[in-house]
């Protein structure tokens, strides 16, 4: 049975994010709210979790998993990025934008696109995915929480506890949500394209 925690979405209390990061830590698998619906999330290096999210999304091994970070200080750790994409990436974030990068030896193989050895970077417009990530120090692995057979992001927490609530270790209840994934644009090769239109507007991309 997972805890539920209800968070201010514009003053996260910061009592509740400590015991989130705390079972983050621990190993432990969350769902939490994003500025494009809710999203699962553990930490970069915990093997068993990622593997318990793949399972929740039955997902194959060509997802392009992606780091949820609190700023732009992250990028150049975690992602390989020119002059160019690097301007483009600064002026769209934070926003509902995944960018698809190459990866830097910083990321554990296994979270890397098998083939092009990229990882998706976001930076999110939301307080409480915010919050998170500050406390934690580091970037989340993430993932949109689009359940097996749907194409939007889940918004609902109630509905998502019906669902969940014995699959993962904490719900985090900051409100209800747009349902539109992120606008995801792929800069690992030369250029940009944007692959999945979203929640992001697409205009600075084309």
């Amino acid at each position: 049975m997972s805890q539920f925690f209800y968070v201010h979405p514009d003053n996260p209390q910061t009592r509740l994010i400590s015991q989130a990061v705390a079972i983050i830590r621990s190993g432990g698998v969350i769902i939490y709210p994003t500025d494009s619906g809710y999203a699962l999330g553990c930490q970069l290096e915990n093997k068993q979790a990622l593997e318990r999210i793949i399972r929740i999304r039955r997902l194959d091994d060509k997802h392009n998993f992606t780091l949820m970070c609190r700023d732009l200080s992250e990028l150049s750790l975690y992602a390989r990025v020119d002059n160019d994409a690097f301007r483009l990436i600064r002026n769209n974030t934070p926003g509902a934008y995944t960018f698809i990068l190459k990866a830097t030896k910083e990321v554990p193989r296994r979270l890397l696109n098998p083939k092009r050895k990229s990882i998706g970077i976001r930076v999110p417009d939301n307080n409480i995915a915010l919050a998170l990530l500050e406390a934690l120090g580091e970037p989340l692995m993430s993932t949109t929480l689009i359940l097996p057979g749907n194409e939007m992001a889940e918004s609902d927490p109630e509905e998502i506890r019906n669902q969940l609530e014995h699959a993962v270790d904490l719900i985090i209840h900051g409100g209800y949500l747009g349902e539109s994934p992120t606008t995801v644009v792929d800069m690992s090769d030369e250029g940009w394209e944007v692959v999945r239109e979203g929640a992001g507007d697409t205009t600075p991309f084309e």
